[in-house]
């Protein structure tokens, strides 16, 4: 069966922010004074923003609405998207975007980011003409690790899961993405600190070596 679409997560794919997300939820930790460990926190990588404000009213009986928290945690996220001198593109993932759209390949963004993000940052960078379609887990009644997001990106593209790939960089996306029934390429980073590789079909640290060129011959 030929590869015929690529459904893509963006955090720690197309962009890093998962720096910036850090430093925009320790700064709402802080306001709500909670002691949020680094292990919980490594848990907290590929869900969405909702699931993890629902998380913290629970697990800290915290007497405000998760809307709240998302809010708060949205304002400083969008500060450090628009300041940070350190915040750009994954190394090598504008030329993989445009090596499988002239190969004819169907672009799905499927992130569990909330889609004000998504937009932002395909206008930052341009990408928008690449992608046939956006999927926020935010509008989705499950987050990563179900499978819901990846289901809902293959129908998007009119594809057969049979002939998607995923690629994604977290625990949570790559259960999702086996969940799904769909190939899995993991893309470990120098910030996939933690996350658990043994669902995916391929494992790469450079875009490179999945060019359409290369990764047809898993399908």
């Amino acid at each position: 069966m030929p590869l015929k679409a690529v459904l893509f997560d963006m955090d720690g794919v197309i962009v890093d922010t998962e720096p910036l997300h850090r430093k925009a939820y320790f700064r709402m930790f802080e306001d709500f004074g909670l002691e949020v460990s680094e292990e919980m926190y490594t848990t907290f990588t590929g869900a969405s923003t909702k699931k993890v404000c629902i998380t913290l009213v629970e697990r800290f009986q915290i007497d405000e609405t998760h809307e709240t928290l998302a809010a708060i945690k949205r304002n400083y996220f969008k500060h450090y998207f628009d300041t940070d001198p350190d915040f750009g593109l994954i190394p090598g993932v504008k030329n993989l975007i445009k090596n499988y759209y002239d190969n004819g390949l169907k672009l799905i963004l499927a992130s569990s980011a909330h889609m004000n993000t998504i937009n932002w940052v395909f206008e930052k960078f341009d990408l928008e003409k690449y992608f046939l379609g956006k999927i926020s887990g935010a509008d989705l009644q499950e987050s990563k690790p179900h499978p819901e997001i990846f289901i809902t990106a293959a129908e998007m593209a009119g594809e057969q899961k049979e002939n998607c790939m995923v690629i994604e960089d977290s625990t949570n996306g790559i259960k999702a993405a086996y969940a799904a029934g769909i190939f899995c390429v993991a893309y470990q980073s120098a910030h996939s600190k933690s996350q658990i590789y043994d669902r995916a079909g391929l494992l790469v640290s450079d875009f490179s070596d999945i060019e359409f060129e290369k990764i047809e011959k898993y399908f």
